[in-house]
């Protein structure tokens, strides 16, 4: 319980993401020269209005696993959450000088799966795709997860099952096209290289850590 209450404090800086939802909301509304990056690809992928249901669980995949990731490790949480913050800032700025536009299916019949995503269509315009904040931050949270250590297996398949599940589902639902998805990888890869792996080996360098072998 004390080690709860001690780590607590740090799930304030999850009120760093409705922030930047209202970011995103801004640079949502400017549809000037707006272009489509989609290709035959992206035109041969049908539309699966059933993968509405992953994309939606993305905001509890998100929240669900920062805060887990807050108890279990907080480095690794704090981390994982200056990733998302750099890397979203990065697509704002491009959302305001490239901004792009994805084609949407026209929604015909009237059931509770496309209702849903309806729905979606009507709260999330049609801009700010490239890079996908969807995939950009459930990647992050992919590969942050290897960071984490003594996770049940279960765990391990739920973070990656899942977090596939939400990437591709910003394809079938026509959210996305591919170069949204592959940038956002691109991205985070970058990222992920600096903050994850080119910091910890410096600060290891600079601590003098010795490792000998056993003669």
């Amino acid at each position: 319980m004390n080690k709860i209450l001690k780590k607590s404090p740090y799930l304030l800086f999850l009120l760093v993401i409705p922030l930047l939802a209202m970011i995103y909301q801004v640079l949502n509304n400017r549809s000037q020269k707006a272009v489509d990056i989609s290709t035959s690809i992206d035109q041969s992928i049908p539309f699966l209005p059933v993968f509405i249901i992953p994309y939606i669980l993305w905001y509890a995949y998100m929240f669900c696993y920062l805060i887990y990731f807050c108890f279990k490790d907080t480095k690794v949480y704090i981390k994982t959450l200056m990733l998302i913050v750099i890397a979203e800032l990065i697509c704002f700025v491009i959302y305001f000088f490239f901004q792009t536009t994805v084609p949407r299916p026209t929604i015909v019949s009237d059931n509770f799966i496309n209702n849903l995503v309806q729905w979606i269509y009507t709260k999330d315009r049609p801009f700010n795709c490239f890079p996908s904040i969807h995939v950009l931050t459930t990647f992050t949270v992919m590969l942050a997860s290897l960071h984490i250590k003594n996770k049940h297996i279960l765990n391990t398949l739920c973070i990656h099952i899942s977090g596939s599940l939400i990437i591709i589902s910003t394809l079938f639902v026509k959210q996305h096209v591919i170069f949204d998805m592959i940038g956002s990888m691109f991205l985070v890869t970058f990222l992920y290289g600096i903050s994850f792996e080119l910091l910890t080996f410096r600060m290891r360098e600079k601590s003098g850590t010795v490792y000998v072998k056993n003669k």
